[in-house]
């Protein structure tokens, strides 16, 4: 346990717990991740109850996120990414605190690329949930009745159509094999109802 007190080692296990949690937040339920963000949480709890702490550079933290969670909203978003990413490697690296006050307990350049990977990847990760949830339906769901889409898997009590370029879930009352043309003729909220086309029109 003694290589979890030194500040290094112990700025990466805090960190990877932290990305760990983050994950297991956006995709919940396989338990695998979760798992692990409790196991290393573990570790990181421990590193951080031993080492002392510069509340300052937690506090720069803290607000580092605050200007990230704008950055990722904001559409004028370079300036609060580039002052998150500042304040993300000086919290960093006087996380711990040093033999000095003035001297970071964890290596700068180790405190600068973790905090630009980390920082990176959630910024990428949150711009296209932003973006994927402000997309606008191609298709009308007034008008998704009547509508001729393709069966991309096999269709009985659950299954996926695709209309024009979305994918929608489906069911239908009679199996309906991947790969045939299908008719919506009824929709529960984001549920389309479909048939095969062909039975469609021989009704």
């Amino acid at each position: 346990m003694e290589i979890l007190l030194i500040p290094d080692v112990a700025y990466l296990v805090l960190i990877v717990s932290f990305v760990l949690i983050m994950l297991a937040t956006i995709t919940p339920g396989t338990g695998i991740l979760e798992i692990l963000a409790v196991f290393i949480l573990v570790f990181a709890a421990y590193s951080v109850y031993q080492l002392p702490l510069n509340l300052w550079a937690l506090f720069l933290i803290l607000i580092g996120a605050v200007l990230f969670g704008l950055s990722i909203w904001r559409t004028k978003r370079h300036f609060t990414l580039a002052a998150s990413l500042i304040l993300f490697v000086i919290g960093s690296a006087y996380l711990f605190r040093g033999q000095n006050w003035w001297q970071p307990a964890v290596d700068p350049l180790l405190a600068t690329f973790v905090s630009s990977l980390v920082l990176g990847f959630f910024w990428i990760a949150g711009r296209k949930a932003i973006e994927a949830s402000q997309i606008v339906p191609r298709h009308e769901l007034t008008e998704l009745i009547g509508a001729i889409g393709e069966a991309k898997t096999d269709i009985f009590k659950e299954g996926t159509v695709q209309l024009e370029s979305e994918l929608w879930s489906a069911y239908s009352q009679y199996p309906i094999p991947q790969g045939s043309r299908v008719r919506v003729i009824n929709r529960d909220g984001f549920l389309l109802e479909v048939v095969k086309e062909e039975e469609n029109q021989t009704t």
